[in-house]
């Protein structure tokens, strides 16, 4: 814990007097531009890796960047997604998966998870992804397990389209959505081209989008 209290020391005594005008202006209300859905893993910091500055995203982390269909018992997830898109605004939802994703190592080899149901039980909301993963050959377990995150990505697209707020947002024309994998050991992105199902680096289409308004169809 030392390291974390010196870096709380650090912020109060050089980060925030550097941004106290913006916090300042953020200290009664907020306005972010766009939801962003990734793994707890340590390694993935979205504020890092999309550079932008405290109040600019709304996120949500959990294990394996997942959004399980809306249902009639919502959880944390569901409603942190309808206070995003209804109460705030957003006009953005990325979901991005990552490299070396350890929910999805799991799911791609068929690991035994009897010691921690709460999970297991977790990881099926990516049922789809693993059928589909399933399927297809692979030349590797690397292969394989590359492959899961990326249609674990899919997955979690369709499933966030049952939202309600979702739904509407799309149909009245004002979300666009976005599915990403991040590789961790190179830094860069690639991004869902609903049009043509493939991934393709950001970088190099920096407007693709899984699915524009109610102009494009997401291809699942």
């Amino acid at each position: 814990m030392k390291s974390i209290v010196d870096g709380v020391i650090k912020f109060q005594q050089q980060a925030f007097p550097a941004l106290s005008s913006l916090f300042k202006q953020l200290a009664t209300t907020q306005s972010p531009t766009a939801l962003f859905i990734t793994c707890s893993d340590s390694r993935v910091v979205p504020e890092l890796l999309t550079q932008q500055d405290p109040g600019d995203i709304f996120v949500i982390r959990n294990a394996g960047n997942i959004v399980p269909s809306y249902s009639s018992e919502p959880g944390g997830v569901t409603a942190t997604v309808e206070y995003a898109v209804a109460v705030l605004g957003v006009t953005d939802i990325v979901v991005c998966g990552h490299s070396d994703c350890g929910a999805m190592t799991a799911i791609s080899s068929c690991k035994c998870l009897d010691h921690l149901p709460a999970v297991a039980g977790w990881l099926r909301h990516a049922d789809s992804a693993k059928v589909v993963n399933a399927s297809r050959t692979h030349i590797s377990p690397a292969a394989r397990l590359n492959s899961m995150v990326r249609e674990n990505v899919i997955a979690q697209l369709v499933n966030i389209r049952t939202h309600p707020s979702v739904a509407l947002a799309l149909e009245q024309g004002r979300l666009n959505l976005h599915g990403w994998v991040y590789d961790i050991e190179t830094g860069s992105i690639v991004a869902l081209d609903g049009e043509t199902n493939s991934f393709v680096p950001l970088a190099e289409f920096p407007q693709t989008r899984a699915m524009q308004a109610k102009h494009s169809a997401l291809v699942a």
